[in-house]
């Protein structure tokens, strides 16, 4: 190895002296600055003053426009001649009106070719635009790439010039590269490595700097190397182009358009002079590009609408990121994605291999778990085994990146980390820059024509994703299966970060939940209502936006806050608008006139079941504000939202039967214990405190908004200053409530109204919160007298169990974990669950529930949830199992409240749209299929865990039902006979279940 400092440092005297050559300044350099992004024809018309290298240029976010005049030498004839720039911003080559390559000094891209051999004939001088974003690859944080963005940052030009560029020495630095590389990473009982190094000393000692014509004879001692093959049991690596670019992250959503633009542009490029050059993208709402598509060299993947977060959007989010990706595959490019391309998001829903099996999918490719704290995930290629059962074949590149750069040692790592290579010999290695763009480079695809088929190295083909799967698919009889979800076990403060986010993710969800059923049923009754289905289009598309996997779990700067919470303001209001537009409509085809002028008030139920409820009648004409009891006496045990209307009580329970609800209300505030109906059974333990809340230091090692580190357990502080003792609010009637406030930390504050309703079986904390905090992490505790060694969590379209002790590595990686509306934890006969209506983050160890409220790290958006912060969470102890007793209801209906409607001087009899017959199963959408007029589409999932026959009733007028996939196309022999009972439907164990009703013509 004695002659390895030799060749590197010739190497390095090589490339410092000798890849460009002659060069020379714009004839004329001038620039104007916007605060906006503005297109190209408005830019060229400004008025342009003069710049030069070494000027700076800002604040972060401005737009620099820069006008350069070239005059190319006539002495530069036959030479390939570049136009080098350099900023530590983004920037955009602009020429005859077209974008035409894309410069970031962080993804090594700084120059444009400006001819590949200048002719006699050709335009010596022209002008070029560059367009200048005063922001970097990675946005513009101080110190750190996840700090927050530096406001004030300025953005330096230090180099705008033309070069003559050597073609041939850039060709002999990468065989040179590719040889050192091998002759190091081999390794010295590898053969080969010596054969490598010492052709790279005999071609350094060929070659003279000076002399361009040795170079050739030792570009041939490269070639020699380089053309000895692989034998046929070599690995192959299927290396595909990729540029994984975040929809938000440390940017706003509006730069991420020009991150496109810049990348896609230097893509086309690369495969103007690379026709083998394959690239994958993901994302359809960033595509763009059609001739590629059809070459086959630009290749839609993913099948969602953006890159989810693959734990917090719910079933139904989750199935119209699919449906709505999916449809715009079909409408763009004349086919579907059969792949789910989801490689940067912080854990996978056990829910989603049925999910994508419904969908056209078969196929997942991520890389997220080789990220993972404790324990090192076993598989890289395997199938993944929803908890319904489904399966699809799964794949992690196994260099552990979606950002490789072709060099010898991410080869290397490709082959030795690939746990499954004794089942299959195929491999991917997606390479080019991600995260903020960019994509392949030259260099990269140089690097790999190289090994291609090098004798010491795997195989490197430039392939597709569909030719590897459809080899892996071939190699897949030995394959092992992960059954359950693919948890990460790292960025799980995730589940908590940013809390006006994720109240606006579940607020929307039921907005758009309550505005397609509403509008369904109003189109169905005959009336003249249209289904507002291009409206609900783009709202959706806001909402699936937001779900992004850096946007809803609060892992982005401030600037995507703003714009997240203005987006779910937007889907706020018109979805209010649209929802009482449907209101109105149903209530012109069911109300009916009624003698006298005694206003009265119709309760409007949105969930599929009967319900007996407390409800404020405040705004409510006539009414005073007090609570009224409203009971769904016309529904059966499943009924379609809003599949009930009824007019409420206007009399009160007496005072005898306010006294237990008062009793049971007051023992837990003066006890902390509550019993359970029928049994007293206390579900506290003794000296214990329910409803405690617990302050802990929150430091993660790095990723400030994504983690929560085990040692934060260590740090537990009760929270116990009383600001405002425990008054009782409301004493009697059908509602009984007391409030509180508490001091939490040195700043912050917490008020809580505990209520207790008539008929309810459980206890509301209805809780607000002025948050001050940093690096402080706030929960509430309820230790309960239950024992289980697994504690039960609601995911999408069903539920799972994780452990409460801490074993083994695998179950103490669990320490906090992630739910949807609820958890319980259940003992033979009696268990508590813990319902919410915005919280995520959890935890069960042992006999303690836990719920995390609020977080306050500090990047990357510095000002993190330090903001004004309203929640609900609920109590529920139960007897019998929680399905019997029925939390998964229960949850529901904290989560969609009842719609009190006013309605005078007329009457509605009680009228449900549909009925299912078993508790088991779910009726969880309605909506009207697209584009097929007003078919109905309505979606069931079996939410027990149980195999079940259930009963679908409907009195909508339907001619015809089928089955259908989620992309609401009719199943091979899907169609149900129409029989008295209804439709019969078989579900397994969280089957989720679509259902075409088409309507008489």
């Amino acid at each position: 190895m004695k002659f390895w400092g030799t060749s590197e440092g010739k190497r390095g005297r090589l490339s410092d002296h000798r890849l460009f050559g002659d060069c020379c300044p714009p004839a004329s350099l001038s620039f104007f600055q916007t605060p906006r992004r503005i297109p190209y024809d408005e830019a060229v018309g400004q008025e342009f003053r003069p710049a030069k290298v070494g000027d700076s240029f800002g604040p972060t976010w401005e737009t620099c426009w820069f006008k350069v005049e070239l005059s190319i030498p006539q002495a530069w004839a036959g030479q390939e001649v570049h136009f080098v720039w350099e900023s530590d911003g983004e920037g955009m080559v602009w020429r005859d009106g077209q974008p035409v390559q894309g410069l970031t000094k962080e993804g090594e891209k700084t120059s444009y070719i400006l001819t590949s051999s200048l002719k006699e004939s050709e335009p010596h001088s022209l002008t070029l635009y560059v367009e200048l974003a005063c922001n970097g690859l990675f946005g513009a944080g101080k110190g750190s790439m996840i700090a927050p963005p530096d406001p004030d940052r300025r953005f330096t030009l230090s180099k705008a010039e033309l070069v003559i560029f050597n073609r041939d020495v850039y060709e002999l630095l990468v065989d040179l590269e590719i040889l050192l590389d091998m002759a190091q990473l081999l390794g010295e009982e590898n053969q080969r490595s010596f054969q490598a190094l010492y052709t790279a000393n005999q071609m350094v000692n060929m070659c003279d700097v000076t002399d361009p014509s040795t170079f050739p004879a030792a570009r041939d001692l490269a070639a020699a190397i380089f053309s000895q093959r692989n034998g046929k049991s070599q690995h192959t690596i299927h290396a595909v182009g990729h540029c994984h670019i975040d929809s938000a992250w440390l940017w706003p959503y509006e730069e991420t358009i020009r991150k496109c633009a810049r990348s896609w542009v230097t893509v086309v490029r690369l495969m103007e002079r690379n026709p083998e050059l394959t690239f994958a993208c993901s994302q359809p709402r960033l595509i763009s590009i059609q001739e590629f598509v059809a070459k086959e060299q630009f290749i839609p993947v993913g099948g969602t609408w953006v890159e989810m977060d693959g734990n917090l959007p719910s079933g139904e989010s989750m199935v119209r990121q699919f449906l709505q990706g999916q449809l715009f595959f079909q409408e763009q490019f004349g086919r579907i994605c059969s792949e789910f391309w989801l490689p940067d998001t912080f854990g996978y829903s056990a829910q989603l291999p049925q999910l994508m099996r419904g969908c056209g999918i078969r196929r997942f490719l991520t890389q997220k778990l080789s990220w993972n704290l404790v324990n090192t995930f076993p598989h890289h290629t395997f199938f993944w085994e929803g908890i319904d059962g489904s399966r699809v074949l799964t794949h992690f590149p196994p260099g552990d990146s979606y950002g490789m750069h072709g060099r010898v040692e991410e080869i290397l790592k490709t082959v030795k980390n690939n746990k499954d290579k004794g089942c299959v010999n195929h491999s991917a290695l997606l390479f080019g820059f991600g995260d903020g763009g960019g994509g392949p480079t030259q260099k990269m695809l140089d690097r790999m024509k190289r090994m291609s088929d090098t004798d010491g190295l795997p195989r490197v083909q430039i392939s597709t994703p569909d030719r590897l799967f459809s080899v892996l698919e071939k190699e897949s009889s030995q394959l092992c299966t992960w059954v359950g979800e693919l948890f990460l076990e790292l960025h799980n403060g995730t589940y908590t970060t940013q809390a006006q986010i994720k109240k606006g993710n579940r607020e929307c969800e039921r907005i758009l939940h309550d505005v397609e059923v509403l509008s369904t049923l109003a189109v169905a009754r005959g009336s003249a209502f249209q289904y507002p289905a291009s409206q609900l289009q783009r709202l959706w598309r806001l909402l699936l936006l937001n779900q992004f996997h850096d946007v809803l779990p609060g892992s982005c700067i401030q600037l995507v806050v703003e714009d997240a919470l203005q987006y779910y303001t937007e889907i706020r209001r018109v979805g209010a608008r649209l929802q009482e537009e449907a209101v109105q409509s149903l209530c012109r085809e069911l109300l009916q006139p009624k003698a006298g002028s005694t206003e009265s008030t119709l309760v409007l139920n949105t969930l599929p079941w009967e319900r007996t409820e407390v409800i404020s009648r405040t705004g409510l004409p006539g009414h005073d504000g007090a609570p009224d009891l409203a009971s769904g006496g016309g529904l059966r045990e499943v009924r379609l939202s809003p599949s009930y209307w009824n007019r409420a009580p206007q009399t009160s329970l007496g005072s005898s039967h306010c006294t237990p609800f008062s009793t049971a209300f007051l023992l837990f505030f003066l006890h902390c214990c509550f019993s359970v109906p029928l049994c007293s059974r206390e579900s506290v333990p003794d000296g214990c405190y329910a409803n405690q809340f617990a302050l802990f230091d929150d430091v993660p090692l790095y990723w400030d908004a994504w983690d929560v580190m085990d040692y934060h357990l260590e740090t537990r502080k009760p929270v116990t200053m009383l600001l405002k003792p425990l008054e009782i609010t409301l004493a009697g009637g059908l509602r009984g409530s007391a409030s509180f406030s508490l001091q939490i930390g040195k700043s912050s504050t917490l008020t809580q109204e505990i209520i207790l309703d008539a008929t309810c079986p459980y206890l509301r904390f209805l809780t607000q919160v002025e948050w001050k905090e940093a690096h402080k992490f706030l929960k509430v505790e309820f230790p309960v007298q239950v024992r289980s060694t697994n504690a039960t969590y609601e995911i999408q379209f069903g539920h799972l169990q994780r452990p409460t002790h801490w074993n083994t590595s695998w179950d103490w990686a669990r320490f906090e974990v992630w739910a949807h509306k609820w958890l319980d934890l259940s003992e033979h006969g009696f268990g508590v669950a813990l319902l919410n209506d915005c919280k995520y983050g959890a935890s069960a160890h042992g006999n303690i529930l836990s719920l995390s409220l609020l977080r306050a790290p500090k990047s990357p958006d510095a000002t993190a949830d330090i903001a004004h912060h309203q929640f609900t969470y609920a109590v529920m102890p139960h007897l019998g199992s929680f399905q019997d007793a029925g939390v998964i209801q229960c949850a529901y209906n904290m989560n969609f409240p009842l719609h009190a409607v006013p309605a005078s001087s007329a009457q509605c009899p009680a009228w449900s749209a549909f009925s299912v017959s078993s508790p088991a199963v779910v009726l969880e959408t309605v909506k009207q299929a697209s584009p097929r007029g007003r078919t109905v589409v309505v979606r069931l999932y079996e939410a027990h865990g149980s195999t079940v026959v259930a009963w679908l009733q409907t009195s909508l007028p339907v001619k015809e039902a089928m089955l259908c996939d989620l992309l609401e196309r009719p199943a091979a022999q899907g169609s149900l006979p129409l029989e008295q009972r209804g439709m019969r439907l078989s579900f397994t164990p969280f089957r989720v279940l679509s259902i075409l009703l088409l309507p008489p013509a």
